[in-house]
C-alpha cells in the first residue's frame, strides 16, 4: 500500500489537477471545461495524492445540495493503481465532507469503470439509481454514502 499525502489544493492548483486528468481519462479536457462546471458552485473541493512528492491522483467535488457533497472525479495515475491510493483520497474526501457538515456523499460511475464500482460498494455506498450519459450515450451508476456510516 503506498503511503500518499492527500492535501486539499486552491484554485491555482487547477492546471496540474487538469493534467492529472489528460493522463487518466479519455477523452481529454481543457482547462475551460473545468472552470465552467465550477461556474455557480458552492463549497468545491480540489485535492491532491501525492507519493514522494510525486503528484500520482486526484478528487473534485462540490455541494449537490446543502446536505449532499457530490464526488464529481477522482482519478489515480495507472502505474500507482492497485496501492489504496483510490481508498486515501475518498476517505479524506469523506473527512472534509463530514467536517463541513454534509451528510451525504453521492458519486456516479459509468458501469466499465469497475475498479471504481467495486471501491464504491466496499467502502459502503449503495446503489441509488442509474442516469442516462447523453455525452457518453452511456448509463451513470449512481451511488450514495450516507457519512456517520
Amino acid at each position: 500500500m503506498a503511503d500518499a499525502i492527500i492535501e486539499v489544493v486552491p484554485m491555482d492548483e487547477l492546471p496540474l489537477i487538469v493534467e492529472l486528468y489528460n493522463q487518466i481519462f479519455r477523452p481529454s479536457k481543457d482547462i475551460e471545461s473545468f472552470r465552467r462546471r465550477y461556474l455557480g458552485r458552492y463549497n468545491i473541493l480540489q485535492m491532491v495524492a501525492r507519493v514522494e512528492e510525486k503528484p500520482v491522483g486526484f478528487f473534485l467535488g462540490f455541494e449537490l445540495k446543502p446536505t449532499t457533497f457530490f464526488a464529481w472525479f477522482y482519478g489515480v495515475s495507472p502505474d500507482y493503481r492497485r496501492q489504496g491510493i483510490a481508498s486515501q483520497l475518498m476517505e479524506a474526501a469523506h473527512s472534509w465532507a463530514k467536517s463541513h457538515e454534509y451528510e451525504v456523499m453521492r458519486l456516479e460511475c459509468h458501469n466499465q469503470h469497475r475498479p471504481l464500482l467495486h471501491l464504491a460498494i466496499v467502502l459502503g455506498y449503495n446503489v441509488v439509481g442509474i442516469r442516462w450519459d447523453a455525452d457518453r450515450t452511456d448509463n451513470l451508476v449512481l451511488f450514495e454514502k450516507y457519512l456517520d456510516d
